[in-house]
């Protein structure tokens, strides 16, 4: 291989070379540099140490408790599916929507098996689509698979009736929301040559 030349030390480019390979070990030792490190990430630790036994002890006196939101994100894992759009109105895939809220994912498939609007067939495939993307995506649902099912109990549904969940972990619809799409466009073929413009909705879920 051929031997590359060096610069002299009289370049005006040698110079530079030398102030950008002390830069960069200077910056690489800094980012190494654990002390270094700490004074950006926690400039004052004997401050922030002061400010947390506050707060504990301000809360241990007000008798603060973690609500029911911040219970739930501490302890269950959630998953969010979004549908595509659906050739229907707001209305009526709003009334399957509020049929299946609060429900265990195979009540609310079941529910959907069995319904004679025409839309629920569409919801009940996107319904084990994300009861299948929560399992591999986020791995909810095996409780009965890693032994960690738990004792069965009863819960009160957000409609008020009471269910028995035979596994604690298992994955249950918590919220359905409904968004309207665009609105697509269909022809009224009338009399003397007379043609109404239809518009088609679409709606998500």
């Amino acid at each position: 291989m051929p031997e590359r030349g060096k610069l002299t030390s009289d370049s005006i480019f040698e110079s530079d070379r030398i102030e950008r390979e002390q830069t960069d070990e200077k910056v690489e030792k800094h980012k190494m540099d654990p002390i270094a490190r700490a004074r950006v990430l926690d400039p004052d630790p004997r401050a922030r140490r002061r400010w947390e036994r506050k707060m504990v002890i301000r809360s241990v006196r007000k008798g603060w408790r973690l609500t029911k939101a911040q219970q739930i994100k501490r302890t269950e894992r959630e998953s969010i599916s979004k549908s595509p759009l659906l050739k229907t109105s707001v209305k009526k895939l709003g009334a399957l929507a509020r049929q299946i809220v609060g429900k265990p994912i195979e009540d609310a498939i079941l529910q959907m098996r069995f319904s004679k609007k025409l839309v629920a067939q569409q919801v009940r495939t996107h319904l084990e689509h994300a009861k299948n993307e929560a399992i591999v995506r986020r791995g909810m649902g095996l409780g009965q698979v890693n032994g960690t099912a738990g004792d069965p109990r009863d819960i009160e549904l957000k409609d008020g009736k009471r269910h028995k969940v035979a596994d604690s972990t298992g994955i249950y619809v918590d919220q359905a929301w409904v968004g309207r799409g665009p609105f697509g466009r269909g022809y009224d073929f009338r009399a003397r040559g007379k043609i109404n413009v239809l518009m088609l909705p679409y709606t998500s879920k």
